[in-house]
């Protein structure tokens, strides 16, 4: 199996059906909810795009460059753009298109619950900014001792740690509301992806380096790799869910939103 075939079967097939069942949702007219129509649906998808190309791609070369983790050039196309093929930086897109597309099409079906009282709703972040902050000081710590088995942990936690931080301190509360999507929203993609990344690597699509990992596998898949999908659909559920949630409007700076209103009309 080449890169192209894992991303045409594992990816390509299930986003060409939310894509079929987002058209279909819209000839019937099924909106999402009031509280989640802040921003236009599509601008959101566009902006995590480009923010997971931006902001995974230096740390994914330093993976390849470092041997974390590597391919095999008989199974890509050659294309190498800094030390990671052009599949890879298609993976980035393609996950995070079907991870929206399928946060939107159970947005428009699964329950809201209320917002939590105002209380509960400043110790919801500070607990969960707390805990994640925790770890992510541990993630750090993993690294400074040079802990050989535990570089690939500590980099992507290090690395994707830092926004759902951000995340959680500004609207831990907005994403308890919304908690059932933000569940499903992130374990299906999760776990789905994760299915699909055991027969790439059993294919010898891309291998990871046993010396730089935990060599815990959770049915026959590396820890590390369960966590990079946990943390980056956890990324895009929670931003999405954060940028269109009514909510958030009241929190975010006004000058941060005249911007992003000003982004929105150049994309059309």
């Amino acid at each position: 199996m080449t890169y192209f075939a894992f991303l045409g079967w594992c990816v390509g097939i299930p986003l060409l059906i939310l894509a079929l069942l987002t058209w279909r949702d819209q000839r019937q007219n099924r909106a999402l909810p009031r509280t989640l129509q802040s921003w236009p649906a599509v601008a959101v998808v566009i902006a995590h795009i480009l923010l997971a190309i931006l902001y995974t791609t230096p740390w994914d070369n330093y993976l390849v460059a470092t041997n974390v983790w590597w391919y095999d050039p008989a199974l890509v196309t050659g294309i190498i753009l800094g030390w990671v093929p052009l599949e890879e930086y298609i993976f980035f897109v393609l996950q995070t298109l079907l991870t929206s597309l399928w946060v939107l099409y159970i947005a428009r079906r699964l329950p809201i619950q209320p917002l939590p009282p105002i209380a509960l709703g400043n110790k919801l972040r500070v607990v969960s900014t707390g805990i994640v902050g925790l770890i992510w000081v541990a993630s750090v710590v993993i690294l400074a001792v040079g802990w050989q088995s535990g570089v690939y942990l500590g980099l992507e936690l290090v690395w994707a740690l830092p926004p759902i931080l951000l995340q959680l301190a500004f609207g831990a509360d907005i994403l308890w509301r919304y908690r059932s999507i933000v569940l499903w929203g992130i374990a299906i993609p999760a776990l789905y992806l994760s299915a699909g990344d055991t027969f790439a690597i059993d294919a010898g699509v891309w291998t990871i380096d046993p010396m730089q990992s935990t060599n815990i596998m959770l049915a026959g898949l590396p820890l590390e790799e369960f966590i990079f999908f946990l943390l980056t659909n956890t990324l895009v559920v929670f931003g999405t869910i954060l940028v269109l949630a009514a909510e958030s409007q009241e929190r975010a700076p006004e000058a941060l939103l005249k911007r992003m209103r000003q982004m929105v009309s150049m994309m059309g």
